[in-house]
């Protein structure tokens, strides 16, 4: 929920994103929390012209892995978004990506 701000609001520190993609494999990328904490409710969203998918991952610990397949579609045109949450302020996010 967006809310004003308050002049006595003091910043937050910054969050870095704590996925990192492996993509030495460009047909199987793997998604790696490298993150400290642990994510909750993560989804991924697949998205192009030949495919249109949602992944519900659930938890992903610290230094967890997914490994994702693309073998029958071609990754030229397809974006990745993550979605989570975090568990000590509840507050969800989003990253998109390409392979």
């Amino acid at each position: 929920m967006l809310r004003a701000l308050e002049p006595d609001d003091s910043p937050r520190p910054a969050y870095l994103v704590p996925w990192h993609v492996e993509r030495s494999d460009p047909r199987h990328p793997v998604v790696v929390n490298s993150g400290l904490e642990a994510l909750d409710f993560v989804r991924l969203f697949a998205d192009g012209p030949e495919v249109a998918a949602t992944e519900h991952w659930g938890q992903i610990l610290p230094a967890e892995t997914v490994a994702l397949c693309f073998c029958e579609i071609d990754t030229a045109d397809l974006t990745m978004t993550l979605v989570w949450f975090r568990p000590e302020t509840g507050e969800e996010y989003c990253w998109r990506f390409v392979v």
